[in-house]
């Protein structure tokens, strides 16, 4: 018969209990909201922008581990928002700082984890939980509070039944049911563009517009032909969660529409160009997930500082021989940009919108801009 595990005295009302697919486990005190929560377990090694994380649509089904070990201590505010909402599953951290202080923070992130019904897991230790994570692999995981009736072993049973990230069409899940229009504030007429929204984040649509672009937000199902009826100068890939194998719909959009719009894609967004490109994609063991990536871009011969967060990657073996490397990441050699030899196309798996450098990749929308006007 197995045993139930004992409880845990962390100095809280609450402890909690995080359960890994792979049969680890941690213990902590239960912070946010007292709620369960599952998701892919990963880990982000960002030092700052746990807002920005949390409401990225991109972190959709995923629960978040930081690596920095305090984390709250500027609070939060409406401006920081990435999205309407939150859409991580669940926070991992050493140590949630329960007073903000920063003159931009309207309350702490307690209170707003609160609001939005996610669970923080305080008093882990992060450094073993990532060396899990890093030596077996993303895998999912269970959140629970630590009076739960069940036992560790029918726990350890639950998390492995839980669907694995390949297979997950998660752009369906956040992408937005309606078009919406972002309008440029420019004096001059200003150029029109379509974004498909698979998770798009707010600052990719402020960085369009301070260009001078309007934009079109469209669903992610959204087809070649709609788009066209739209006469825009110019089509942007957004951001977003889940496997770019299996968002069909977009891949067959973006097949179209190559040679007949420039395209610029980001994250899911240059997934589904490669893959309507005829490239492949693949799951990574471990995926990418923060803002201090070293990528060489090919162009300039210069390394980049940059932010990522994505767990699937365009298989470099696949390539065919009109769509090449422009990005490549150092730290695994990943595959981070390429380019169409045939089509105004081209995408990076990185994060330009996310400051990182902090200016490093903002190049990459100017010559989205150029391409437009060309």
């Amino acid at each position: 018969m197995a045993q139930t595990y004992p409880p845990v005295n962390m100095g809280g009302t609450t402890d909690g209990l995080l359960v890994l697919s792979n049969g680890r486990f941690f213990r902590g005190k239960l912070r946010g909201a007292p709620v369960e929560a599952t998701g892919e377990v990963i880990f982000n090694t960002s030092m700052t922008g746990y807002q920005e994380i949390l409401t990225d649509p991109s972190y959709t089904g995923q629960i978040v581990t930081m690596t920095y070990p305090q984390i709250g201590n500027y609070g939060v505010n409406l401006d920081d928002m990435e999205s309407k909402t939150t859409h991580a599953s669940a926070l991992i951290v050493r140590e949630l700082s329960h007073i903000s202080s920063n003159w931009r923070s309207t309350q702490t992130l307690d209170e707003w984890l609160i609001e939005h019904r996610i669970p923080v897991l305080e008093g882990v230790d992060t450094r073993s939980l990532v060396k899990a994570i890093r030596s077996s692999g993303e895998c999912s995981g269970l959140l629970v509070p630590s009076d739960s009736r069940h036992t560790l072993d029918e726990l350890r049973e639950e998390a492995l039944d839980l669907p694995s990230m390949v297979g997950q069409n998660l752009a369906r899940k956040v992408s937005t049911r309606e078009s919406y229009f972002w309008p440029s504030d420019a004096k001059t007429k200003p150029m029109m563009v379509v974004a498909y929204d698979f998770g798009i984040k707010f600052n990719i649509l402020r960085i369009m517009n301070s260009l001078g672009l309007s934009v079109t937000v469209v669903p992610w199902n959204t087809s070649s032909e709609e788009v066209l009826e739209m006469n825009p100068e110019g089509v942007f890939l957004s951001n977003g969660p889940g496997d770019p194998a299996v968002v069909n719909e977009a891949i067959e959009a973006v097949q179209n529409l190559l040679g007949k719009l420039p395209i610029f894609g980001i994250c899911l967004g240059h997934q589904i160009l490669a893959l309507a490109l005829g490239c492949q994609t693949y799951k990574l063991v471990c995926g990418h997930h923060g803002g201090n990536h070293p990528v060489m871009d090919f162009a300039s011969n210069k390394i980049e500082i940059t932010s990522h967060n994505h767990g699937f990657s365009v298989e470099e073996k696949s390539l065919p021989k009109n769509v090449r490397i422009t990005h490549r990441n150092l730290n695994d050699q990943t595959v981070e940009g390429i380019e169409s030899l045939t089509h105004q196309a081209y995408s990076v798996q990185y994060h330009p919108e996310a400051a990182p450098g902090p200016r490093d990749a903002s190049y990459l929308f100017g010559r989205f801009l150029e391409m437009l006007k060309g």
